[in-house]
């Protein structure tokens, strides 16, 4: 039986190793190592008399028991910012920029853990084009972009390097000499841009067969068979294929997913070190 209020640090490095499912990435993200995150889970459970977590060198997942707490820990520490912050005039707010290219459909995810993380912050999101989230930041209108390196910038946090494919269904077929059909993003698409690019270095002949708004109407084209996309790996729709080598397409280069910021604020830096932990998770 527990007499005692639970150590609200406890609970709250659980839940971050809970949503990232990594003791590295909860770390990274309390700002701390490996090593005490998993001392914190160890005193956790002992205080509560129960096992939270399963462990293995490769993978972290919950118990039951485990499951059953987290909704409990998440509200326990909803309440307490509420008590801590209820005298606060105007909640921070985070205006962030985010490229389709980056998260695909991971946006929901990745808005939920920050709003775990930071639930006292008023999140604003903008998705955009890398260059054009770029300007937007430079001019002040942002205070936060997650995007793929432009040019030769060097300013920012480096979160990770995706790899890129040519992505189709296993339906696609293309007959000797046929120009490869295309899905895109609209210009000023900087995946685009080099895909059109390596397609003219090999003098390879292609047609633009659909012009989507976003990656997901991209994936979409390819999972209907409609196209060939060139596509960060891990944005890859389930069931397509890469073709790239297939097809006779040139390699694609890699891409630098960059975070630029500029946070004062406890309840801003919370929420942009929740958003770096998922993109590098």
């Amino acid at each position: 039986m527990i007499d005692r209020p639970l150590d609200l640090d406890l609970v709250e490095a659980f839940v971050h190793v809970a949503e990232l499912a990594s003791f590295t990435r909860a770390a990274e993200l309390d700002g701390t190592t490996q090593s005490a995150v998993s001392l914190k889970m160890r005193k956790l459970e002992a205080r509560l008399g129960r096992s939270l977590l399963e462990r293995s060198p490769r993978l972290v997942r919950l118990t039951v028991d485990g499951e059953r707490f987290l909704p409990l820990a998440r509200d326990l520490l909803a309440a307490e910012r509420r008590a801590r912050l209820w005298e606060a005039a105007e909640p921070a707010r985070l205006r962030l920029g985010i490229s389709d290219q980056v998260v695909g459909d991971g946006l929901a995810a990745l808005v939920g853990r920050i709003g775990t993380a930071a639930p006292a912050v008023r999140l604003e999101v903008r998705a955009g084009f890398s260059r054009a989230l770029l300007d937007a930041y430079d001019a002040g209108d942002l205070d936060a972009v997650l995007v793929r390196r432009e040019g030769d910038r060097r300013d920012g946090e480096k979160l990770r390097v995706d790899g890129y494919g040519w992505f189709a269904s296993p339906s696609l077929r293309l007959a000797a000499g046929e120009m490869v059909p295309l899905a895109l993003l609209a210009a000023p698409c900087g995946v685009r841009a080099q895909a059109l690019k390596a397609l003219a270095a090999g003098g390879l002949a292609w047609r633009e067969a659909f012009v989507g708004g976003s990656v997901a109407a991209v994936a979409a084209a390819v999972s209907a068979g409609l196209a060939v996309a060139p596509l960060a790996l891990r944005l890859a729709p389930a069931g397509s294929r890469e073709v790239g080598h297939g097809f006779g397409l040139p390699g694609l280069p890699e891409a630098t997913v960059m975070l630029h910021a500029r946070a004062s604020e406890p309840e801003q830096k919370r929420a942009l070190a929740a958003l770096a932990a998922w993109v590098r998770g």
